[in-house]
């Protein structure tokens, strides 16, 4: 064996404690989970029976469980959409605030911005519920200071308002994220590029647009995902601000929560596991995960070229 081989076998070596806790953390568990699916636990016999697609049947036609599924599903994607407006789109505009030259004590704001993202979730849910009370927290004495205690509504309390405030909330702890992603970005345009759009006559406006933008679209697409990703997978957020039942009246309940809740804790009144529909749950999505990263990634692709 030459010194060069033996070195290309030793390189690979490094991958293989990364690839042990990926099979044994994420793969097995996947495929794990896609297994329970298919099965039901027999209580008098006491052993998993196999039934096929009959949990699958059963989550979207048994209205027990497809009622709530519906509603999780159309929750988590409003959740998505405050993120992605919320979250995304001011990151994009901080990015570009921080990447400006002309934008003093840059380094300040960005520390400012991420901030935020240091905070464990539970701790954060639990001091925007204490800011939100409509008593006596920070934002009613406020409203009231500047008479305008008519605005003063139970916002995690109302189910037209709860999820909305969440959302906001989880956008606002996780801000700094995209927005490094996004400043870093802009840090690897050429600065020549800028410089012949100024010779050009361009403005800052049809630079951002023109140059800017198109430059960091994978980027953005990469954001587009985690963001997709995270917010399905989303559930210590709520857990933190409403609870495990997506209060109040199934309002912020996400497929986090429905997965928890039915495959884990067991649904109210039974309070009984289902790990057969919890488990048909996580595998549909995965699927909606799996097509919508593919999309996003297509998408960015093709405008990339």
């Amino acid at each position: 064996m030459t010194i060069k081989n033996k070195y290309a076998i030793g390189w690979y070596l490094y991958l293989v404690p990364a690839l042990m806790f990926y099979v044994v953390f994420m793969a097995f568990p996947l495929v794990d989970s896609i297994r329970i699916s298919f099965f039901t636990f027999d209580a008098a016999a006491r052993k998993n029976v196999f039934i096929g697609f009959k949990n699958y049947i059963d989550l979207f036609t048994n209205q027990e469980y497809s009622q709530r599924f519906w509603g999780a599903f159309k929750n988590t994607w409003y959740f998505f959409l405050i993120h992605m407006v919320a979250q995304n789109c001011l990151a994009v505009i901080f990015a570009l605030l921080l990447a400006s030259k002309d934008f003093k004590a840059s380094r300040f704001y960005q520390t400012v911005i991420f901030l935020p993202v240091t905070f464990a979730v539970l701790i954060t849910g639990y001091l925007w519920k204490l800011l939100l009370n409509p008593q006596w927290g920070a934002f009613a004495v406020l409203l009231n200071a500047l008479n305008c205690g008519s605005f003063i509504q139970p916002w995690l309390g109302n189910e037209h308002t709860a999820l909305t405030a969440v959302g906001l909330v989880s956008a606002w702890q996780w801000m700094g994220i995209p927005t490094m992603m996004f400043y870093a970005a802009l840090q690897t345009i050429p600065y020549e590029i800028i410089e012949a759009a100024d010779i050009a006559g361009a403005n800052g406006w049809q630079k951002i647009i023109k140059i800017k933008l198109p430059m960091i679209l994978p980027i953005i697409g990469i954001v587009a995902i985690l963001t997709f990703v995270n917010n399905f997978n989303a559930f210590d957020v709520i857990f933190a601000m409403e609870n495990a039942n997506g209060a109040p009246q199934y309002s912020t309940d996400i497929m986090g929560t429905l997965f928890y809740r039915i495959g884990i804790a067991g649904q109210h009144p039974v309070g009984i596991p289902n790990p057969g529909i919890g488990s048909a749950i996580a595998t549909v999505t995965f699927i909606m995960l799996l097509i919508g990263a593919m999309m996003v990634l297509q998408l960015t692709r093709s405008k990339n070229e």
